[in-house]
């Protein structure tokens, strides 16, 4: 049935109008609002809303081609911002536990998802049989290690369902925010837990004041210049992406036709990487002053268009479908957490660098400032240069996970 609206320019003005709806309200000191997200996360309504008006038959993700164009063209876009802004050196002044528990977080989720994958196949195998699963399971490990753009790269270079995604969202989601939960509680008690880990905390506030007095050097209100410039630079670097990945992807499929397996002969994974690097390397350049006038919240809102028209084509609901999924997510999320505390408590590090270096790799930018404010307001900047090294090892961390578990179901199958 053809849908009411089939005009793209009319339905990306509708996916645009849901995402201000969604995100004036969460902003709200509504009482009601306030309740409502505390229990239902902005980002979960942002997949829900326009599903819902999918599934109404308002819009369609069938008929539209805004979601090809979000994927192709935002979401390298949105990678390059997010990227350019990472200062590998502000991050390595955080000590070396701060990285370790960075790099132990990403590690557990890389390992976490072959590992539930694994223990599903031998005890409840119809949960995990499918095809579908372990390739939907990728998208989980891109949004967990790096964000919704990692996330969304996954998707494509696993060539995920969009029933499966579905209900891997919602997985994804629900399972993320139980475990900010726990992160939040324990930053209310951060000296109880501290004095347990044995962690010392006086690094924290050098590097708080220096991170701090970094962000306001470069601060500005920006002018249409500044708009030109951090526009010029997400799409120019896209741009490189598509005629490099036009070059390599075929002839890696017409020389070497076994690296498909690696998904090296897919256009859209060059494409990814492609603009994935150029942001780290823009970002040892004065280009990474463009944070200054909001380069990573310009690619921010890049990404949500992308959530949006995703949201289009699926159904949330559909993890009703498989239940069972949920609980893979939880064994999933336990592993990581059970590792962070382990390593946590080997290096005795403060449960500030343990949960923002968690919250790095499972919330992205949205949640690990919010995490990291959770401790001092002042340290959220600090969550922020972890999430967006988040963002930078997302899609190759979510890339080596799915091959893995590749490999995993189809031994286990």
């Amino acid at each position: 049935m053809e849908p009411l609206f089939t005009n793209d320019a009319i339905v990306l003005g509708i996916l645009l109008a849901i995402l201000a709806f969604v995100f004036t309200t969460e902003s709200s000191d509504n009482p009601f609002w306030k309740k409502f997200y505390k229990y239902i996360p902005g980002l979960l309504m942002c997949y829900f809303l326009p599903s819902v008006f999918n599934s109404l038959g308002i819009i369609s993700g069938d008929v539209s081609q805004l979601y090809y164009i979000s994927s192709r063209y935002l979401l390298p876009a949105s990678l390059v911002l997010l990227t350019i802004s990472i200062d590998l050196k502000a991050i390595l002044n955080l000590g070396p536990k701060a990285i370790i528990m960075f790099i132990t977080g990403t590690f557990g989720i890389v390992i976490g998802g072959p590992i539930a994958l694994l223990v599903f196949a031998s005890f409840f195998p119809d949960v995990v049989a499918g095809d579908d699963v372990w390739r939907g399971m990728t998208t989980v490990a891109g949004s967990w290690i790096g964000g919704g753009a990692n996330q969304a790269a996954m998707k494509e270079v696993f060539e995920v369902g969009d029933e499966a995604f579905s209900a891997l969202v919602a997985v994804d989601v629900i399972v993320a925010n139980i475990w900010m939960a726990f992160l939040l509680y324990g930053a209310g008690n951060a000296e109880k837990f501290d004095k347990w880990l044995g962690g010392d905390t006086t690094a924290i506030t050098a590097v708080r004041d220096k991170v701090e007095e970094y962000r306001a050097s470069i601060s500005k209100i920006p002018n249409l210049t500044d708009a030109v410039q951090v526009v010029a630079v997400g799409f120019g670097v896209t741009a490189v992406g598509h005629f490099g990945a036009d070059l390599i992807a075929p002839f890696i499929e017409n020389n070497f036709p076994i690296l498909e397996r690696f998904s090296l002969t897919s256009k859209f994974f060059w494409l990814i990487v492609i603009a994935t690097t150029g942001g780290l390397i823009l970002s040892f350049t004065p280009v990474r002053r463009l944070e200054g006038v909001g380069a990573s919240r310009m690619g921010s809102l890049l990404l949500y268009v992308l959530i949006a028209s995703i949201g289009m084509k699926m159904n949330v609901l559909a993890i009703f479908d498989n239940p069972g999924l949920f609980f893979v997510g939880l064994l999933w999320m336990a592993i990581h957490a059970t590792l962070m505390i382990t390593v946590a408590k080997l290096i005795k590090a403060p449960l500030f660098f343990m949960a923002v270096g968690s919250q790095a790799n499972v919330g992205g930018a949205a949640s690990a400032p919010v995490v990291a404010s959770a401790f001092h307001p002042a340290l959220a900047p600090v969550g922020v240069l972890l999430a967006v090294l988040g963002y930078a090892v997302g899609t190759y961390g979510a890339w080596l996970c799915g091959i893995t578990m590749r490999y995993l179901h189809a031994w286990a199958f």
